[in-house]
Protein backbone atom coordinates (compact mmCIF):
# COMPACT_ATOMS: atom_id res chain seq x y z
CA UNK A 1 0.00 0.00 0.00
CA UNK A 2 1.24 3.44 -1.04
CA UNK A 3 1.89 6.29 1.88
CA UNK A 4 -0.64 8.31 -0.10
CA UNK A 5 -3.46 5.53 1.18
CA UNK A 6 -3.93 7.27 3.98
CA UNK A 7 -5.76 10.30 2.49
CA UNK A 8 -8.65 7.80 1.49
CA UNK A 9 -8.86 5.81 5.00
CA UNK A 10 -5.90 4.69 7.08
CA UNK A 11 -6.38 0.96 7.17
CA UNK A 12 -8.05 -1.48 4.27
CA UNK A 13 -11.08 -1.64 5.53
CA UNK A 14 -11.64 2.19 5.51
CA UNK A 15 -9.99 2.42 2.04
CA UNK A 16 -12.22 -0.15 0.54
CA UNK A 17 -15.34 1.65 1.91
CA UNK A 18 -14.18 4.74 0.57
CA UNK A 19 -13.77 3.46 -2.52
CA UNK A 20 -17.05 2.03 -2.33
CA UNK A 21 -18.31 5.74 -1.33
CA UNK A 22 -16.79 6.98 -4.44
CA UNK A 23 -18.39 4.41 -7.21
CA UNK A 24 -21.54 4.99 -5.37
CA UNK A 25 -21.23 8.53 -5.94
CA UNK A 26 -21.53 8.95 -2.34
CA UNK A 27 -19.24 11.76 -1.79
CA UNK A 28 -18.90 15.12 -1.94
CA UNK A 29 -17.81 16.56 -4.89
CA UNK A 30 -14.40 17.63 -2.99
CA UNK A 31 -13.83 14.16 -1.95
CA UNK A 32 -14.79 12.74 -5.63
CA UNK A 33 -11.88 14.71 -6.48
CA UNK A 34 -9.35 13.72 -3.97
CA UNK A 35 -9.92 9.87 -4.18
CA UNK A 36 -9.72 10.36 -7.76
CA UNK A 37 -6.49 11.98 -7.54
CA UNK A 38 -5.46 8.95 -5.23
CA UNK A 39 -6.58 6.62 -8.12
CA UNK A 40 -4.29 8.21 -10.27
CA UNK A 41 -0.93 7.76 -8.20
CA UNK A 42 -1.85 4.38 -6.20
CA UNK A 43 -1.20 1.37 -8.03
CA UNK A 44 -2.88 -0.29 -5.33
CA UNK A 45 -5.63 1.15 -5.46
CA UNK A 46 -6.38 1.73 -8.68
CA UNK A 47 -6.22 -2.24 -8.62
CA UNK A 48 -8.91 -2.55 -6.74
CA UNK A 49 -10.82 -0.11 -8.35
CA UNK A 50 -10.92 -1.61 -11.53
CA UNK A 51 -11.50 -5.17 -9.75
CA UNK A 52 -14.46 -3.63 -7.59
CA UNK A 53 -15.59 -2.01 -10.97
CA UNK A 54 -15.47 -5.64 -13.00
CA UNK A 55 -17.35 -7.28 -10.29
CA UNK A 56 -19.97 -4.44 -10.32
CA UNK A 57 -20.24 -5.39 -13.99
CA UNK A 58 -20.73 -9.08 -13.71
CA UNK A 59 -23.01 -8.95 -11.04
CA UNK A 60 -24.98 -6.55 -13.09
CA UNK A 61 -25.49 -8.52 -16.02
CA UNK A 62 -26.05 -11.40 -14.13
CA UNK A 63 -28.93 -9.55 -12.63
CA UNK A 64 -30.39 -9.09 -15.96
CA UNK A 65 -29.88 -12.36 -17.67
CA UNK A 66 -33.35 -14.79 -17.28
CA UNK A 67 -32.31 -18.28 -17.75
CA UNK A 68 -33.62 -20.22 -20.87
CA UNK A 69 -36.87 -21.84 -20.37
CA UNK A 70 -35.37 -25.14 -21.68
CA UNK A 71 -33.38 -25.13 -18.06
CA UNK A 72 -35.87 -23.91 -16.25
CA UNK A 73 -38.16 -27.18 -17.07
CA UNK A 74 -34.82 -29.47 -16.55
CA UNK A 75 -34.52 -27.85 -13.37
CA UNK A 76 -37.82 -28.14 -12.34
CA UNK A 77 -38.32 -31.93 -13.53
CA UNK A 78 -34.70 -32.80 -11.24
CA UNK A 79 -36.33 -31.43 -8.52
CA UNK A 80 -39.49 -33.57 -9.07
CA UNK A 81 -37.23 -36.73 -9.50
CA UNK A 82 -35.52 -36.06 -6.30
CA UNK A 83 -38.57 -35.38 -4.47
CA UNK A 84 -40.00 -39.01 -5.76
CA UNK A 85 -36.71 -40.44 -4.78
CA UNK A 86 -37.14 -38.86 -1.81
CA UNK A 87 -40.72 -39.73 -0.90
CA UNK A 88 -42.38 -36.79 -0.79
Amino acid sequence: MSADCEKIGDCEDARIQRLYEYLDGALTHEDLEEVRSHLEECTECAHEYDLECIIRSVVRRSCTEKAPDALKVNIMARISQIRVEAGH
